[in-house]
């Protein structure tokens, strides 16, 4: 997929929402544990319930992980039922993958050929040799962990060197690798008062927010600050659309959890004069 149809979907949709499926059989409603694949009958339903106000999904690749191979296969289902059915919707596999030679690659044929995602996020801290494989892959993203929303993001990203903070580094460093234009960045919604200072270094690229809702991110303040001429935000919530309703009508509930969200971001993107 290139960027182009992703700005189309942000213009058509009045939205620049990601949908995040970290899937939890302990909060799924009860009833769908009875299904063949309740995790997959779960994503199944978020996912046709909210695709008119979504421009991504993604997947965290943890929770699929969390169940073993049935949670892989699940993963492979929700991956070629995205693929088969909302072929324009961009596709994320949450990972946080980083290695250097033959695994980067090994990584990058997994999540690119096998499962056919969009992007996957990335570890950055191993260097170029840990990215570049996954950078060959034409119409395909690497997303690099930048500055995160967690509390543990103080530990190293803000640390400086000759007055430059490592998430900063990051940034400038990977700016230089071959085929560096398909690279986004991830930046926690919590991180807002950096985000100018980061859509200034990067005023092109496409940032991945995380973090509004739950994790106590303000989506107007992410616009704001982060927002170029193409949108160039893709802003995730999970919890507060998977789980509103852990019963009987869940998706209808999820659908209107992603409505208030796109509702917010129609007048943001009106603001900007994008659509």
């Amino acid at each position: 997929m290139n960027q182009e149809v992703i700005f189309e979907q942000i213009k058509e949709k009045r939205s620049f929402l990601c949908v995040g499926l970290d899937v939890d059989l302990d909060k799924i409603p009860r009833h769908l544990l009875s299904d063949a694949d309740p995790i997959f009958s779960f994503c199944k339903a978020i996912i046709d319930s909210t695709a008119s106000y979504t421009i991504a999904y993604k997947p965290n690749i943890a929770f699929f992980e969390s169940y073993g191979s049935k949670g892989w296969k699940s993963l492979e289902k929700v991956s070629n039922y995205l693929s088969s059915n909302y072929p324009n919707i961009f596709t994320i596999a949450d990972a946080k993958r980083a290695d250097i030679g033959n695994t980067a690659s090994s990584y990058a044929k997994a999540f690119f050929e096998n499962l056919s995602f969009d992007s996957i996020t990335l570890s950055p801290y191993m260097g170029k040799d840990s990215v570049e494989p996954f950078l060959k892959y034409k119409n395909k993203y690497a997303i690099l962990l930048t500055l995160t929303s967690n509390e543990g993001a103080e530990d190293f990203q803000f640390f400086e060197s000759s007055g430059t903070p490592l998430y900063e580094r990051v940034i400038q460093v990977s700016k230089t690798w071959k085929n560096s234009e398909r690279i986004m960045y991830v930046v926690g919604a919590t991180k807002v008062n950096y985000l100018k200072k980061i859509r200034k270094i990067l005023p092109d690229s496409f940032l991945l927010i995380p973090g509004v809702g739950a994790q106590g991110g303000n989506l107007a303040e992410v616009a704001f600050s982060g927002m170029n001429d193409q949108c160039g935000l893709i802003v995730n919530s999970s919890r507060q659309i998977l789980y509103t309703n852990q019963g009987l009508g869940f998706d209808i509930s999820a659908k209107n959890e992603a409505k208030k969200l796109q509702k917010v971001m129609e007048q943001e993107l009106i603001k900007k004069g994008i659509i």
